[in-house]
């Protein structure tokens, strides 16, 4: 009888797993209609039992999070900067475009959770303070280092290439409050010894973060670490996700996290307005040259990856 009870008690890891996964579907469907069944369904849970577990995992709701990352989302579609070869996304479109049933039930949300609706909301204020924010959490004594890079400025000498990425697998651990601490370089640590363990170390080594931080809470800000994999059964704290097929525009850095930070605020202030091309609903991708973290955390060797379509 023991035995039989044990079976039907998932661990924790597996919770974990589960839980990112339907994480993982509600953010690729975030602009659809969202029924608690289906994402149940996705993490193998029934409905009764998704709430509660849910909430213990992350800290809120279900509802809470849905309506939290679609506002989110809807803030990083504000505040992107336009350019002579597109316009910024009416309300209407960002409010379809997150998930909401129209402008006025995203400006009711919007309000609620800003103060203000979103035609009134000073993005840039918003931002700056949320990245002041992350970089008093990162710790760094050095901060000072990842200030922004003015618009229009290029010190680097920075240059995108075009990339076509097929349809990919990607086992990955998931970090929550990827700011301060080690929990990203743990992470790694310990999915090199799970893909060492199957024979998959010599994947493709990425790094993504589903949130913007300047935009969202650093505390509350969820990195992945993976590497890409053919299909393969996940287990304990490892998920599997599949990415679409998708263009990137890339740029290569190697060297410190100011390097890099400048380097997205130059993709993302200088090159994008002016490319013809808007950010896709994908993560940014830190493409590894190598194993991660393979200099330490003092240099870092990778390839920035922005999913990009035609604006």
């Amino acid at each position: 009888m023991l035995k039989e009870a044990k079976k039907r008690v998932a661990r924790p890891l597996a919770y974990v797993e589960r839980v990112n996964r339907a994480i993982d579907f509600i953010l690729q469907h975030l602009d659809q209609a969202l029924r608690l069944e289906d994402i149940a369904r996705v993490a193998c849970f029934s409905p009764f039992h998704f709430h509660r577990i849910f909430r213990l995992l992350m800290g809120e709701s279900l509802n809470e999070f849905v309506k939290r990352v679609r506002l989110e989302r809807a803030l990083a579609m504000l505040s992107r900067k336009t350019g002579a070869t597109h316009r910024k996304p009416s309300l209407t479109e960002i409010a379809l475009a997150c998930g909401f049933a129209s402008s006025s039930d995203f400006t009711r949300c919007f309000k609620q959770r800003y103060g203000v609706a979103p035609s009134q909301f000073d993005v840039e204020s918003f931002r700056a303070n949320r990245r002041e924010d992350w970089q008093a959490a990162a710790g760094n004594e050095h901060r000072h280092l990842l200030d922004k890079l003015k618009p229009g400025t290029n010190p680097d000498g920075f240059e995108v290439r075009f990339r076509r990425l097929s349809a990919r697998n990607v086992a990955y651990i998931r970090v929550q409050k990827a700011f301060g601490g080690d929990g990203v370089v743990r992470a790694a640590e310990r999915l090199v010894l799970w893909a060492e363990a199957r024979g998959l170390a010599g994947g493709q080594w990425l790094g993504y973060m589903w949130d913007d931080p300047e935009i969202v809470p650093h505390e509350q800000c969820r990195y992945d670490v993976g590497v890409e994999v053919p299909v393969a059964a996940p287990g304990g704290e490892v998920g599997l996700i599949k990415f679409p097929a998708m263009q990137v525009a890339e740029v290569e850095v190697r060297g410190g996290i100011d390097l890099e930070m400048r380097a997205l605020d130059w993709l993302f202030g200088t090159w994008l307005p002016q490319s013809g091309f808007v950010p896709a609903e994908q993560p940014c991708f830190e493409a590894w040259i190598g194993r991660p973290f393979a200099h330490g955390t003092e240099r870092f060797e990778l390839v920035l990856q922005v999913p990009v379509e035609r604006g």
